[in-house]
């Protein structure tokens, strides 16, 4: 069932409506249910363009009724070819007749007052249908009323009676005839088909309630229907369905099954009409709940403004106009901010846009637009603040009054970008609030561990609900001067770039001094100036950050502390901060020299205190439980007194247990958290002459170590190596802590020593470490991290340390206390390695 007009004539298949058909008492059509399936025409008519059919037989017959005078078989029927309608037994439908051979079949029919058949096409667009272009099952229907329009249009009103099916098209008409088999409905008393037919009448019944405008003559009408047959064809042809559909019920024949489809189909209209009017509903309530809100509204600002009340509301506004001639912006972003204020004070106080518009004028006025006037720069005073909150450090102190000279000298000069790199707990963040002190100037961080959101940096656009600016601009509204110092921490652990997209190419126009005086945040969308900010950058290695960010930086380098300045750190700085955590004072507690030394020795290993800090804090709680309980008034804590409160010791020097045996050498490694020492264990076993490398090598270090044996291979003779040796054994190279990932070149030097060690049977010297990339020829190639690789091995006892002759240039880095307490022994070429390092006699015990 539906509410859109059937299509169904020989040419257009528009369907007049029945009240615009003149209609006898004896044809009674008002009395018959309709629905807007009775598809609509609504060309005019006059009263006398209608024609009953009756008329028709004293009209004068033309030559194609002559021509078609010869009489019709009893069971022979005029076919009346449509091309999208299908008419049902009990149905009365008007059908619009365009065709010609349609015409004169319709009009014979009416004037012999017999019965027309009516046959659906198997394609609607044929125009003049052969017998395979029609169904061959069909409705005989009775002509009640044959009009003609003013314009000319033919029109009929047809009653369905019963089904019929075509045996025989014959010839010899100028319009289809067929023989036909009628098949009459049958009565059929079955428990089952009645059950069905009440179910199919409740179903109609409810989709013609669900259906919009629906007359309550044809519910009554439907409710009314006697017979499962007369129903199920009476809403069959009402139904809103497909003519292939409807053809597909009138051949079925069975009632049965013809009540069982008839009842699927309605089942789904039933749950689609169900959900459209729900969308209906929904709709609804809410143009009414958006009408009734905007009524509200209205009357309440009627209502305020009666009162008086609408005042608060104009004080605001003038209130942030005023905020705006103060703010001292710059003319575009002046621009901006009154435009959005004159949107302000057009829009009703209690819409959802108005708290938007306000947060981002708010922003505006609050954020600090004037050049800050540059405050007197004191150098002495500069340094006194560095030297009192740092021990050493004495490039960056350098640098940063270096800074300030040049500021002093032109306080119009662009602001740096420097990065400060090192392990962690070196004193990176802390030095950043040093820096602040000493230049006058307000500090703010933001963290970038772990950001993946380009908006955490630009902001996010207003359009979102709950936007923000990013956290730069967030950060100078904290601090309320464009003059400032912002530490961004952790830059080397930003997040990669993804769909949220990139932040460190976010971070591209902020760090550069070239471009970021107009920086332009999303949520803002006005330029701002960041030129005046004094940017300092901290990170733990710079492998991680992108190449372009990296350019932007001048990067300074924090190696690890020396024992002796980790001891002047602990004395100066964290020994009193921890008791004061601990609620304890110098007249309570007391630690020596000689423990802070054997804390920093013997229980914690790093290139930072952060860990030194830690182990001192357990001591120091340990006494406030003593003095707490008043066991003790004053507690002294001296080098034995250790192992009571931390426990025995966390680490001692393998070095000489570990290089008393042939094939074993102490390198040097960098690792992030500052330098290591690294033991090369090689082995020989018989063999064929296989290299096994183990330990978590990456492919550089195995190549390494693939050179290092060709090159003991080629220097065999020279190092006294019989030729059938290194053939018939397996050489296997191991770096002990499996579960750590090694990589890297610079243990060549090691890796040929361990392996001329374990050749020779000389053992390497055990107060040596050495580092070192090596070729083919022998040559001792320059490498990295110099500094940190020495204070590792002070750290370990090494007395003696090998390095590149080549990396003399970055001996002046090395702190001073390691200089003179180790010897330092240059090499160019691997003999000079096999020289310093290994025992002049062969041991005794075999290595292998």
């Amino acid at each position: 069932m539906n509410s859109k007009a059937y299509d169904n004539d020989a040419v257009r298949a528009d369907a007049a409506p029945a009240d615009d058909l003149p209609r006898s008492a004896d044809a009674a059509v008002n009395d018959l249910p309709r629905s807007t399936d009775a598809a609509v025409n609504d060309s005019p008519q006059s009263a006398d363009a209608a024609q009953p059919a009756a008329d028709l037989q004293q009209a004068p017959a033309g030559d194609g009724a002559r021509r078609q005078s010869r009489p019709l078989p009893d069971d022979a029927l005029i076919i009346l070819p449509t091309r999208n309608l299908v008419l049902f037994p009990g149905v009365v439908l008007p059908i619009t007749i365009g065709r010609q051979k349609s015409r004169r079949a319709a009009q014979e029919a009416a004037r012999l007052q017999k019965p027309i058949g009516v046959l659906l096409q198997t394609n609607g667009e044929i125009e003049d249908p052969r017998p395979e272009d029609m169904h061959w099952v069909g409705t005989t229907a009775n002509v009640l009323r044959y009009v003609t329009g003013a314009d000319g249009s033919h029109h009929l009103v047809a009653q369905g009676e019963e089904r019929f099916r075509v045996l025989q098209f014959l010839e010899g008409w100028d319009f289809p005839v067929a023989r036909v088999e009628r098949i009459p409905a049958k009565d059929v008393n079955d428990p089952e088909i009645d059950a069905r037919a009440l179910s199919l009448k409740q179903r109609a019944v409810e989709i013609l309630r669900l259906l919009p405008q629906v007359p309550e003559e044809m519910v009554v009408a439907i409710q009314n229907v006697e017979g499962a047959g007369q129903l199920a064809d009476l809403v069959s042809g009402l139904m809103d369905a497909s003519s292939e559909e409807k053809q597909a019920l009138l051949e079925t024949f069975d009632l049965r099954a013809r009540l069982d489809k008839l009842l699927e189909h309605l089942a789904r209209r039933v749950e689609v009409l169900k959900l459209s009017r729900e969308i209906d509903e929904r709709t609804k309530e809410s143009m009414e709940s958006h009408s009734r809100e905007h009524l509200l509204r209205e009357r309440m600002r009627a209502i305020q403004k009666e009162l008086g009340d609408d005042d608060e509301g104009k004080a605001e506004v003038e209130e942030l106009e005023k905020a705006i001639s103060e703010a001292g912006m710059p003319e575009e972003v002046a621009k901006q901010a009154r435009k959005e204020l004159k949107r302000l004070e057009r829009m009703p106080d209690s819409s959802g846009e108005y708290s938007m518009v306000r947060t981002y004028l708010e922003w505006l006025v609050e954020l600090p637009w004037k050049n800050a006037p540059d405050d007197s720069i004191d150098i002495a005073e500069a340094r006194r603040i560095l030297d009192a909150d740092h021990y050493g450090l004495e490039k960056i102190k350098k640098r940063i009054l270096e800074y300030l000279a040049v500021r002093k000298l032109n306080p119009s000069g662009k602001s740096p970008i420097v990065c400060f790199v090192g392990p962690p707990g070196v004193g990176k963040t802390s030095l950043g609030q040093s820096i602040a002190r000493a230049t006058g100037r307000e500090f703010v961080r933001v963290s970038l561990g772990g950001v993946h959101d380009e908006a955490e940096i630009r902001g996010h656009r207003r359009t979102y609900i709950g936007a923000l600016p990013g956290n730069i601009i967030q950060s100078i509204r904290k601090a309320g001067t464009k003059h400032c110092l912002m530490m961004l921490d952790e830059i080397d652990k930003l997040g990669s770039g993804s769909f949220h997209g990139d932040p460190s190419s976010a971070l591209l126009e902020v760090l550069d001094p070239e471009q970021n005086s107009t920086f332009r945040d999303n949520y803002l969308g006005v330029p701002y100036d960041l030129s005046t900010v004094m940017f300092l950058c901290t990170a733990n290695v710079l492998d991680t950050i992108p190449g372009p960010l990296r350019d932007r930086m001048e990067i300074i380098q924090l190696a690890g502390y020396t024992e002796q300045e980790k001891l002047e750190i602990a004395k100066r700085y964290l020994v009193d901060r921890q008791l004061s955590a601990n609620g304890l004072t110098s007249q309570q507690c007391e630690i020596t020299d000689d423990a802070l030394r054997s804390i920093i020795s013997e229980y914690t290993r790093e290139a930072g205190v952060r860990n030194l800090e830690r182990e001192i804090g357990s001591v120091f709680r340990n006494i406030a439980v003593r003095i707490a309980e008043g066991q003790a008034t004053h507690v002294k804590i001296d080098e034995d007194d250790l192992p009571a409160i931390l426990g025995s010791h966390k680490y001692e020097s393998e070095v000489a247990m570990r290089a008393s045996v042939p094939g074993v050498a102490t390198g040097l490694a960098w690792t992030p958290v500052g330098g290591d020492i690294l033991f090369i264990e090689a082995a020989r076993t018989p063999g064929n002459g296989k290299l096994i490398l183990t330990g978590q090598l990456g492919d550089v270090m195995k190549e390494s170590a693939q050179a290092a044996l060709s090159l003991v291979k080629a220097r065999a003779p020279k190092l006294g190596i019989e030729a059938g040796v290194l053939e018939k054994s397996d050489i296997h190279v191991h770096v002990p802590a499996g579960a750590t990932p090694k990589d890297g070149p610079s243990a060549g030097v090691a890796m040929f020593l361990a392996l001329t060690s374990l050749l020779t049977q000389r053992a390497i010297r055990s107060d040596t470490a050495m580092t070192g990339e090596i070729s083919l020829r022998g040559l001792v190639l320059p490498i990295g991290g110099v500094k940190e690789k020495v204070l590792a091995a002070m750290r370990a006892g090494i007395t003696r340390v090998m390095l590149p002759a080549r990396n003399k240039r970055d001996f002046d880095d090395v702190p001073t206390e390691a200089r003179e307490k180790l010897e330092f022994i240059w090499l160019e070429q691997v003999d000079d390695a096999m020289e310093a390092a290994l025992e002049s006699a062969p041991c005794e015990a075999a290595a292998a």
